[in-house]
């Protein structure tokens, strides 16, 4: 499945240089979208993987550096991303960090930092490109959200909470905006192959001697029926599809992904 070609789409993709941020980016690029890459790396290693995408596809690509704990820089993305291409048809809001720990010991800095990140900074990001998608007739914002934005597991607080709210705020947007050409929805991945869950695989496969699969299996087994650690080209598989034409009549779905997770 392919973008509309015609104009050839611009993509902002938050959290892009590696994991599910990557790996949407890479399916955009590959459907014919331009594509501009969101990280905290240093600029150099960033343009080194926004060349490498273009260099794949042969789109047009480049790389911004932001913190998104800062609301400063985060309201300031979508402008940094014009200026670095041009105005995004597609936003992709993926950037995140996790934190478990029980609620009695959750230190609140960690509540702030998941927050700001998660939660905050899509909603400085959405508030800052619907009015140019408005001027254009059309735009896609797809939130990564999670699992956890629709059910809840133990010492997640802040992680909860902010994907929790980020779901509420994708139905919020979808309402104001569904006149105008765009359409705004979540994706909700359940157990996925990317770096923000290493720190649990790790703890689990310590249980086995350190082997990971075993970790993995037994991670898996508590929640996901299909006991497959998903790879993250399918939320971009997914994500294409929620900006194509085809999809113009969904706006405001939260959508699992999630292995037959929230089935049960």
């Amino acid at each position: 499945m392919s973008i509309s070609p015609s104009p050839r789409r611009c993509a902002l993709v938050t959290g892009a240089t590696q994991g599910i941020g990557l790996a949407i980016a890479g399916r955009l690029a590959a459907s014919g979208c331009d594509v501009i890459l969101h990280g905290i790396e240093a600029q150099e290693l960033g343009t080194r993987v926004a060349g490498s995408l273009a260099q794949a596809t042969g789109v047009h690509a480049a790389y911004v550096q932001a913190d998104l704990s800062s609301q400063e820089a985060a309201a300031d993305l979508v402008d940094q991303a014009t200026r670095a291409m041009r105005s995004p048809d597609i936003l992709i809001n993926n950037a995140g960090i996790q934190h478990t720990c029980p609620i009695e010991s959750f230190p609140t800095d960690r509540w702030n930092a998941i927050l700001a990140v998660n939660l905050t900074a899509a909603f400085l990001a959405m508030r800052a490109a619907v009015p140019g998608m408005r001027a254009r007739g059309w735009g896609r914002i797809v939130n990564i959200a999670s699992v956890h934005g629709l059910v809840a597991s133990v010492n997640k607080a802040a992680y909860l909470a902010a994907k929790h709210g980020l779901v509420g705020l994708s139905k919020g947007v979808a309402l104001e905006t569904a006149a105008q050409g765009i359409t705004v929805n979540c994706i909700c991945p359940g157990w996925t192959d990317t770096p923000i869950i290493a720190p649990q695989i790790e703890a689990r496969a310590a249980l086995f001697a350190g082997d990971r699969q075993a970790g993995i299996r037994d991670l898996l087994r508590e929640k996901q029926p299909n006991l497959t650690l998903l790879p993250p080209e399918r939320m971009g598989d997914v994500a294409v599809f929620l900006c194509s034409d085809a999809a113009s009549g969904i706006t405001g779905v939260a959508l699992p992904v999630d292995g037959g997770w929230t089935a049960q």
